[in-house]
């Protein structure tokens, strides 16, 4: 029987990554890279960073749960993987994973299943773009927002190329095509540029609509036909129902036209922009500074977002030893009792080839992870010896007739819940995963409590998970959790300036994934 004190968890880490070789994994944990630091990873939709989160520490503020994202968070971590070794344009791996969590030590087992693709992207052109950047030029987008999106947007030009097409929409109380269809090098687009200015309220519906709009009547298969999306997403006027404005967009994603979307402003509304770029197979950003404003424009014209599979499907089924308790890592998923169904649009070359690359001075991205978590039952439960679950992914390969098909077995040596003295890890894709997920769950438990008013229990949490990663730091340099770690140590430090008091010794922290 299992005690509350003791999590047993288990995590199904799904990385979305495009490695160079890597050998096998051996039984004893044995890792040797061949040539890792020259990965990169396989994009998809949703959030590509928590840059809200960060910002609001950086400012020595206390954040809200609500700004924190998961698959924002697991996009700013690059994790290696073993060769694409498959025949198609898509390969599913799996990394075994077992260790005391890094805030009680209780027990919690991981599996890393990754996708990486024998693809070689240096041999690929980024296709043209006809692209449509809708702009919220509001009264709410006044000073520093607007000030912002100049720079990122003359950035831009300096990135495009000479066959891509750009459109420029504006919109406040109404929406307004400033600049259609224009070269990077036009006057027109440096005017409509330069003459951004901010007033009025925010029609969000028509803007974006208006921009669709725009794309649509210049769609060409030849080219990437997508919108940008840039606004501080609240809507004031026009149609402002959520919902409505989400299916107008998924109609025209439907038709084949991509959106990518950009938060800015103080009232930025996180969740409306994530669903909209996850509907439409397009990133999300949160623009915390001038830098990363040029960042991410320049990062979108030059992505390449051809597809490399269409239509992915991962379907999850666990052995009855094994309880599916949750996912994070994607919106795109349907769990059913032992089961678990992942859709994904489309998935595609990422830009970031290193742990240690980074896109500019303040982002990260080009990682990702998807994670299942799994209780486990009893060892008498289990079905069959040494299986965990089965996995099975099919996608449609873009251009092509039929669809590739993949079965894998995830397998363990353990019992379940069964912790060895010093932990296993079959690789180094898994361990690190393990380190992300705990300062996840440790940012995510201390947000919620420390939103309630137990900003005690908040330091309950970051302070014994502050110094397991500064311990894990010591045998694993890495540039993604060292940064990771700046950030639980300012948190302590915003929540010791407010007064909060560390909790007695004797006082165990909670458990991050407690039994249910």
């Amino acid at each position: 029987m299992q005690t509350h004190e003791q999590c047993r968890a288990f995590f199904l880490i799904f990385s979305l990554t495009l490695t160079v070789p890597v050998t096998a994994c051996s039984d004893a944990g044995g890792y040797d890279e061949a040539a890792g630091p020259g990965a990169v990873g396989v994009g998809q939709g949703g959030a590509q960073d928590f840059g809200q989160f960060r910002k609001i520490l950086d400012s020595g503020q206390i954040p809200g749960p609500q700004t924190l994202d998961d698959v924002g968070f697991f996009n700013e971590h690059k994790i290696e993987l073993p060769p694409a070794d498959c025949d198609g344009t898509v390969c599913l791996h799996g990394q075994l994973g077992v260790m005391g969590n890094m805030i009680t030590g209780s027990n919690c087992t991981l599996v890393l299943l990754g996708m990486n693709t024998p693809v070689d992207p240096s041999r690929f052109e980024r296709p043209p773009l006809n692209l449509a950047v809708a702009i919220d030029t509001s009264g709410s987008m006044a000073g520093e927002p607007i000030t912002y999106v100049r720079e990122g947007l003359f950035r831009m030009l300096g990135a495009l190329e000479p066959d891509d097409r750009v459109s420029i929409v504006t919109f406040d109380t109404d929406a307004e095509v400033v600049a259609e269809h224009a070269s990077g090098d036009s006057a027109e687009l440096a005017l409509a540029i330069g003459g951004l200015r901010a007033s009025g309220m925010t029609n969000l519906y028509a803007g974006l609509q208006t921009a669709y709009q725009v794309v649509e009547a210049h769609a060409d298969d030849s080219r990437q036909n997508r919108v940008i999306l840039l606004s501080d997403g609240e809507a004031t006027t026009g149609i402002v129902n959520d919902a409505r404005l989400v299916e107008m967009s998924r109609l025209y994603n439907a038709r084949g036209l991509g959106l990518t979307t950009i938060g800015v402003g103080q009232q930025f509304d996180p969740t409306l922009m994530r669903q909209l770029a996850e509907s439409g197979s397009g990133a999300f950003y949160f623009l915390e500074d001038p830098s990363a404003v040029e960042e991410v424009f320049e990062e979108e014209v030059q992505s390449f977002l051809v597809p490399l599979a269409q239509e992915l499907r991962i379907e999850l089924d666990i052995d009855p030893g094994y309880w599916l308790r949750a996912i994070y890592g994607t919106k795109l998923f349907e769990m059913h009792g032992q089961s678990a169904v992942i859709e994904i649009p489309s998935v595609q070359i990422a830009h970031r080839r290193s742990v240690s690359e980074q896109d500019g001075v303040g982002r990260r991205g080009g990682g990702g992870a998807i994670i299942a978590e799994l209780v486990p039952r009893s060892i008498a439960s289990v079905q069959e010896q040494g299986t965990v679950g089965r996995l099975g992914m099919r996608y449609r390969t873009p251009g092509e007739d039929g669809t590739v098909e993949q079965l894998a077995a995830i397998t363990s040596p353990l019992a379940p819940g069964e912790l060895p003295e010093r932990g296993h890890f079959s690789g180094g894709g898994v361990e690190k995963a393990f380190v992300m997920l705990n300062i996840y769950a440790g940012f995510e438990m201390a947000a919620t409590r420390a939103a309630i008013g137990d900003e005690s229990g908040a330091l309950a949490v970051l302070e014994p998970l502050a110094l397991s990663v500064d311990a894990w730091l010591a045998d694993n340099p890495d540039h993604d959790i060292e940064d990771d770690l700046g950030y639980v140590r300012k948190f302590i430090a915003n929540l010791v300036a407010r007064g909060a008091q560390s909790p007695p010794r004797e006082k165990n922290p909670p458990e991050p994934w407690p039994l249910d």
